[in-house]
């Protein structure tokens, strides 16, 4: 019988080599969703065989004709990085292992073209030596009869943590500001364009209307200005006046002071109104700053640079007919941080994330060093959901599935059917977690479902497509700096796996805040006008001051002031500018201009 045993066991070595065998398909994943028109994207699988080239059969259920395509399999390469956001606290963009190991193949536009009309399709790749098969993959993928509809606006910033002489660390150091650009993303091109850049101040969280006719925009002012907000209209120009800048007043008077003042804000989905978190206690005209409500740490680490929560504040809300700020009733107990209200579709309701307010920085607590450090300030919020009854308010209510769950729950999305609200759950605080994931509810509370959608490191900064069938967001899985995603989302919630939007920035950039805008690509082109001219301006001309480079510096200032003539801190500059070259009576005449600045300002 040994003879015969030996036989077989050679026999069934040789049926081995001859098979293929397996390979590792990472991209894309098995039942991918990709939306109509997206350029071709990369194929990535790992082959341990000594395959030295690849052929790929796509399928179609025998509705359509085969095709086949070949490949070398190149290896991955990364993207151009930008020389400007290179630095010593961060590194280059690396391949992790696993890309490190992949092949590749990206189908032309002609056969991408085809395989989408003719979706679903199976596609088996082979690698070969010569005429031998050595291994073997497939992945089935499907293309949505859903369009996404509609462009994605987002910022685009370095990672690039700064330390002072005096040792204190910086997300971005201030002159690296400057840097961040804001983009539009059409997914039927390769690139994105600048929408908007060379900003000395951060403009951060902005939303639009469903129809894309209004934009809002979070924007910091000057000398620590925390509070100040424009909302526009959207053209192919659009463009910000100095009339449009609101800085955030209540009916007793102006919310001031250095700390974040209007935080998170929302248009509503008419965009008659803005959602908002303010300070619970604002200060009075010759009151000092009030305490700090945010829980702020920085790190060195480029990776996860900043923590970053909010520990006290109410839910205010603005209209512009009013133009007034008022705080939310059921949404603005000071025993609670009320923050990150979001609009359901009619805008009969908001929802929001609340915890019981505490201080964020006690005396003798321990310093954090990295994120999710266990000596961070510790919160779990939970999301509640409040009617707005026109500004009226009523009761909050938690949200089941979303509350109660020992997790800290927030940045909360409503679908666009208002069926669906996905939102973000982190063992601590809020967005931009290393944990970080995505989980859908009913609008209503119910079971909540953990989406498929997520990746293995850090989701968030979610926004649904206007038909809302796609939703974008963000994630650190493929890199550091932070890539954008896209995933469906059928009529019973079910999402799909991740699709990734490739090209968005430099590979040593991250991009965050990807909004939807309901336009097309070129009803989109710019975001500037005199608002934006003026911080650059004065950025300029205050560089000219602190240099001691005095009469360039009074030309900048009255370049300022043509822009703003009636604005006091520029007044009081030129004046300073003027009185340090020898002019003394037009520095004169500056100074009382911005004293009347002021006392208008007052009134």
């Amino acid at each position: 019988m040994r003879p015969l045993r030996s036989f077989i066991l050679c026999v069934s070595a040789l049926a081995c080599m001859a098979a293929p065998g397996a390979m590792t398909i990472d991209y894309p994943e098995q039942g991918s969703i990709f939306p109509p028109g997206i350029t071709p994207p990369r194929f990535e699988w790992r082959d341990s065989s000594k395959a030295s080239w690849w052929r790929i059969d796509i399928s179609f259920d025998g509705r359509f004709p085969a095709l086949r395509a070949t490949s070398r399999g190149p290896r991955i390469q990364l993207g151009p990085i930008d020389p400007d956001c290179v630095a010593d606290s961060n590194k280059p963009p690396q391949l992790t292992p696993e890309q490190a190991a992949a092949r590749t193949w990206r189908p032309n536009a002609a056969l991408w073209a085809l395989i989408q009309k003719r979706s679903p399709a199976r596609i088996v790749i082979r690698g070969y030596a010569g005429g031998q098969a050595l291994s073997r993959g497939e992945v089935s993928i499907t293309t949505s009869k859903d369009p996404v509809g509609a462009p994605i606006f987002y910022r685009d910033v370095p990672l690039m943590p700064s330390q002072t002489e005096k040792g204190v660390i910086q997300p971005l150091a201030p002159m690296a500001l400057r840097l961040v650009k804001w983009r539009l993303r059409d997914i039927s091109k390769t690139g994105s364009r600048v929408v908007m850049e060379r900003m000395p101040v951060c403009a951060n969280c902005h939303s639009f209307s469903n129809d894309g006719k209004t934009m809002g925009m979070d924007l910091d002012g000057l000398q620590g200005n925390k509070g100040q907000y424009f909302r526009v209209p959207v053209a192919a120009n659009t463009t910000v006046r100095n009339e449009d800048l609101i800085q955030w007043r209540s009916p007793q008077g102006r919310l001031r002071g250095r700390i974040r003042v209007g935080f998170m804000s929302r248009l509503s989905p008419d965009g008659r109104y803005v959602a908002t978190t303010v300070n619970p206690v604002e200060a009075g005209p010759h009151d000092p700053d009030p305490p700090s409500n945010y829980y702020v740490m920085n790190f060195p680490d480029y990776r996860f640079l900043q923590v970053f929560f909010p520990t006290r504040g109410i839910v205010g809300w603005y209209s512009e007919a009013s133009g007034v700020l008022k705080p939310l009733p059921g949404a603005d107990d000071p025993r609670y941080v009320q923050f990150g209200a979001v609009w359901s579709p009619d805008a009969s309701y908001l929802v929001f994330a609340r915890a019981e307010e505490m201080e964020p920085n006690p005396e003798g607590a321990p310093t954090a060093r990295f994120a999710n450090d266990p000596n961070e300030r510790q919160i779990q919020y939970d999301l509640y959901r409040i009617p707005f009854n026109e500004g009226r308010g009523g009761v909050a209510e938690p949200l089941r599935g979303a509350s109660a769950n020992g997790m800290s729950n927030t940045f909360p999305k409503v679908s666009p059917d208002g069926k669906w609200i996905v939102f973000v759950k982190a063992r601590n605080g809020q967005l931009m977690r290393p944990d970080s994931e995505l989980w859908i509810i009913p609008a209503a509370g119910g079971e909540d479902r953990k989406m498929r959608c997520n990746t293995r490191l850090m989701n968030s900064w979610h926004s649904f497509s206007p038909n809302g069938r796609w939703m974008v967001f963000s994630s650190k899985a493929r890199s550091p700096y932070t890539q954008m995603y896209l995933t469906h989302i059928d009529e019973a919630g079910r999402d799909s796996p991740a699709i990734l939007i490739e090209n968005t920035t430099a590979a040593n950039r991250a991009v965050n805040l990807p909004e939807f805008v309901s336009v097309a690509p070129d009803q989109f082109q710019t975001l500037g006008g005199p608002a934006m001219d003026f911080y650059r301006l004065y950025d300029r001309a205050m560089y000219f001051q602190k240099q001691a480079r005095f009469t360039e510096a009074a030309e900048a200032w009255r370049k300022v002031l043509d822009v703003k003539p009636d604005d006091e801190m520029s007044l009081n500059q030129l004046g300073i500018a003027l009185l340090k070259t020898g002019r003394a009576a037009e520095a004169k005449q500056a100074m009382a201009q911005a004293a009347a600045a002021r006392a208008r300002a007052r009134r």
